[in-house]
Parts: structure tokens; C-alpha cells; sequence
């Protein structure tokens, strides 16, 4: 376990939508973390569709114990947003003022805004609303990211390699190429490096 070991329990959600890679990255982040030697909980919830459809999964980590998977109202201790305006519902419900939030600015539009029927927030409503109810927050595009890498859905891991480089989490690159060498293949292995490294670099810009 980690020298600084994180308030106990600490409570993350992960947020998007389906499609985005939201259960990998939850997978990958909670596999780092047990090798950390911390106890990890996780419990998703899926929106209607399974692709294009809310996605959320709550993560408590412990030093000492196994907690319930369901993080109570108002008590995250970080939100990782893979889709922006989820990023604000998950924030209403679960959000508080010493919440930290990582969100990718990059929209998913629902069915419902395509076809005309409601729209969606621009970018300035967006990060103010999520100012408003969380002052500790990083906005990257991490799709563009990951397009760049000619996959969106790696937006997932860029996203994670933000959150590693912020220092908020006891990890670091060598936990997240141990988490997936066993797991992906060397290609994939080499492209997800990228995905991270590019993610843990903007957190230092």
C-alpha cells in the first residue's frame, strides 16, 4: 500500500456514456489501485440504450475494508466525467465542495438533441454550470486526444493519465503498463501507453 494512503473510504465516480469506455477505465483504475495493495469496490448503472445511454460506475477504496459499491448523495471525493453534461448530473447528486472533477470537454449528443427536440448546453453554459458546483476542475478534450491516436474510445485512458499526473490518486505510469501488459496485447499495450502519457501530460499544462 501507498505511504500516503487516501481518506478511507475515497470515493470516485466515473461518468459517460455508453460507448465511451467507461467500465474499461473503471476496471483499469480499479485493478491499479489492488495492486496498491487497497480494497476496491465497484458498482455500475447503465441508461436505457447500451450505447449512447448514461453510464456510471462508483468506486470506494479502502486500506482496511470492503465498502458497499453505492457512494452516498453528496459524497465523492472525485469525479471523472467522459462526457461533459454527464459530468453535471453526476455532480448535482454526488458532488460537495471539496469535490475534485477531471471532464473531458468533448459533447456526446443524445438521440433527443439530433433529432431537434431538446437542446444541448454550449461549452460556456457547460463550464459554468460545472464551476458553479465544483471549484476544483480540469477541462481537456480528451476525445480529441484520442482521436489523434485514431480511437475515441481511448478518451477513457487519457483521462485516467490526467488523473494520475494530478497526484489526487497514489499511482503512477509503472501501475497503469503493469495493470494492462497482462491484458492487451503489445500493440494495444503500446497504444494505451500513448493514451495515458498524453493524459498525464496534460496535467502538468
Amino acid at each position: 500500500m501507498s505511504d500516503n494512503p487516501l481518506k478511507d473510504p475515497y470515493n470516485i465516480v466515473i461518468t459517460g456514456v455508453g460507448g465511451q469506455g467507461n467500465v474499461m477505465a473503471s476496471k483499469l483504475l480499479g485493478n491499479m489501485l489492488v495492486g496498491r495493495g487497497y480494497y476496491v469496490t465497484i458498482g455500475e448503472t447503465f441508461g436505457a440504450s447500451q450505447r449512447g445511454g448514461s453510464v456510471m460506475s462508483h468506486m470506494r477504496i479502502s486500506g482496511k475494508t470492503v465498502w458497499s459499491p453505492q457512494i452516498p448523495e453528496h459524497k465523492a471525493d472525485l469525479i471523472i466525467a467522459i462526457e461533459p453534461v454527464e459530468g453535471i448530473r453526476v455532480l448535482a447528486r454526488y458532488g460537495n465542495p471539496a469535490v475534485k472533477l477531471l471532464c473531458n470537454s468533448h459533447p456526446v449528443y443524445p438521440s433527443s438533441v439530433i433529432r431537434g427536440e431538446i437542446d444541448y448546453p454550449s461549452p460556456e453554459e457547460i463550464e459554468t454550470s460545472v464551476r458553479n458546483l465544483a471549484s476544483d476542475t480540469i477541462f481537456i478534450n480528451a476525445t480529441e486526444k484520442a482521436v489523434s491516436l485514431g480511437n475515441p474510445i481511448l478518451a477513457g485512458i487519457v483521462l485516467l493519465g490526467t488523473t494520475c499526473g494530478t497526484g489526487v490518486l497514489p499511482l503512477n505510469r509503472k501501475d497503469f503498463h503493469e495493470t494492462i501488459v497482462s491484458r492487451l496485447a503489445d500493440q494495444q499495450v503500446k497504444l494505451n501507453m500513448k493514451a495515458f502519457d498524453m493524459g498525464f501530460g496534460l496535467s502538468k499544462n
